[in-house]
């Protein structure tokens, strides 16, 4: 019985530093979208969750005429599991805090934002939007209660 308490002890605390370990590259990487930002435009302060939230919360009329926006897919709360709204296939939290998952791979983040915000926005994101965004991730830490 103490081994198993000592296994889950130990399992426990991988999987907090995990989670830890991917907030910390979530931040790492606005750190250096910041960076990025201020080379483009020296007036550039510091990343905003506020401006982050509006930006993923930003109705975009696309070229089919229908709006559509981050939380289209991502929900309201990007601390919720999403759903495409084209194919229907679930979409893990976006929040680094829920999902440790989600910021482990800086190459795929790149990758997924440039995806996406050609897909969303119709250009690649600016680093100011993509610090800001990624500040806005980091304020949301709890799922919405399901009804």
């Amino acid at each position: 019985m103490k081994n198993l308490s000592i296994v889950l002890a130990a399992l426990l605390g991988f999987a907090a530093f995990s989670a830890y370990a991917d907030v910390d590259n979530a931040v790492k990487l606005q750190t250096r979208y910041k960076s990025f930002a201020k080379t483009a435009n020296p007036e550039y302060g510091s990343p905003s969750a506020v401006d982050g939230k509006l930006f993923f919360n930003r109705k975009i009329k696309g070229a089919n005429g229908k709006e559509t926006s981050c939380s289209s897919c991502h929900t309201q709360n990007p601390a919720n599991e999403g759903k495409h709204i084209v194919t229907g296939k679930k979409i893990a939290p976006l929040s680094p805090n829920v999902n440790p998952k989600r910021f482990a791979d800086v190459d795929k983040v790149e990758e997924q934002f440039t995806k996406h915000c050609n897909e969303v926005i119709g250009a690649d994101c600016t680093a100011a939007e993509k610090a800001n965004y990624i500040a806005y991730l980091l304020t949301e830490k709890t799922p919405t209660a399901k009804k």
